[in-house]
């Protein structure tokens, strides 16, 4: 039996902590998904006010209510723990974290946290020592699992995708028109949102900004029966093809989907598609810049969603000196990175 000093026995406790933390977390992760199945938070908001755990439990769509008080005692426990939910003495009350789940909440990211917590999403993790072991990296360990790619098919995962980066796309664009970022748009006559969906981000943009003539361009089955209005239209084609004409594109979380080799091509087709710099030209891209932020909670995100993109497609999370080579590579003369959407930067790129 192996002697330890107490100075010993503390470090091998704590990494045991550790270990045991990082081997259960997905515990956490199917609590939060429990929550959102069973409505929690959309509950407790509706109540007004602290929901003590009697009113709780007798709100919930669950059968045997006098046996599910101690289930549902547990599970809100763990996710107080984890932020999503506060006690205020013997009532339970919403945190900024689960106002985000919130069905009518505007802001919400509800089919985003579903999207992540689909089993489809999560399988491909439990092949990952697998594919690197046989070195099958022009595939993906989600086509591997799965034996399709994630955008090749129009499935559920891919409505909630789509949903789910609308929600985002809500989000951000909250942050840089009406919190005064205008200023990335201003000047535009038109500009194309390379993979924009259902076209949220490209909508904003024209309610914000009448003067611009926005089009949404992407794959023919994700635009099929969205018709445009005003100074919004939508265009279906392939990127790696053509791109329409405007003086800016704008790419939302599109390149950290794509190889090194893609995005170069990628960027190339958005320069053929733009004027020069001195005629107002310019790609504004939305991505996480892997060096900045590194001191804060955003950088774990970045790290999980860099794995993601690993395990998913074929894409990464790059650092400014990553960004910076694909930009000059593709025969771009500058750039210039504004970090101003906490995980993420807009980058401005230049021809």
């Amino acid at each position: 039996m192996t002697t330890l000093c107490n100075n010993d026995i503390r470090r091998v406790l704590a990494a045991k902590a550790h270990i045991w933390n990082h081997t259960f977390n997905y515990v956490s992760s199917m609590s939060l998904k429990c929550a959102i199945q069973l409505g929690i938070s959309d509950i407790i908001h509706s109540h007004g006010r602290a929901m003590i755990l009697s009113d709780l439990v007798n709100a919930l769509p669950i059968d045997d209510k006098s046996k599910g008080q101690d289930y549902i005692y547990r599970l809100m426990r763990i996710l107080i723990h984890d932020g999503f939910f506060l006690q205020e003495g013997d009532g339970y009350l919403l945190t900024p974290n689960s106002r985000l789940l919130l069905k009518d909440e505007p802001l919400n990211i509800l089919p985003f946290v579903q999207f992540g917590l689909e089993s489809i999403v999560i399988d491909p993790f439990h092949y990952l020592s697998q594919w690197l072991q046989n070195g099958e990296y022009s595939s993906t360990p989600f086509a591997t699992t799965h034996g399709h790619t994630l955008f090749e098919k129009e499935t559920k995962i891919n409505h909630l995708l789509n949903e789910g980066m609308a929600c985002d796309a809500r989000l951000v664009m909250s942050v840089l028109i009406h919190n005064g970022k205008g200023l990335i748009f201003e000047g535009l006559k038109s500009l194309v949102d390379v993979g924009g969906g259902t076209g949220t981000v490209a909508k904003a943009i024209a309610d914000a900004f009448p003067q611009i003539n926005c089009t949404v361009f992407d794959l023919p089955h994700v635009i099929e029966g969205l018709e445009g209005c005003k100074n919004l239209s939508f265009v279906g084609g392939d990127m790696f093809n053509f791109i329409p004409s405007a003086n800016a594109i704008l790419l939302k979380c599109v390149l950290h989907d794509w190889s090194d080799e893609d995005c170069i091509k990628i960027l190339k087709k958005c320069k053929e598609a733009i004027p020069s710099k001195e005629n107002g030209g310019k790609v504004i891209l939305i991505e996480i810049v892997m060096d900045q932020n590194k001191d804060d909670k955003s950088y774990e995100t970045q790290l999980l969603i860099d794995m993601l993109m690993m395990v998913l497609v074929c894409g990464k999370e790059r650092s400014q000196q990553e960004w910076a080579k694909l930009f000059f590579d593709a025969g771009y003369s500058d750039y210039k990175i504004i970090p101003i959407l906490g995980l993420r930067c807009v980058i401005e790129v230049y021809p």
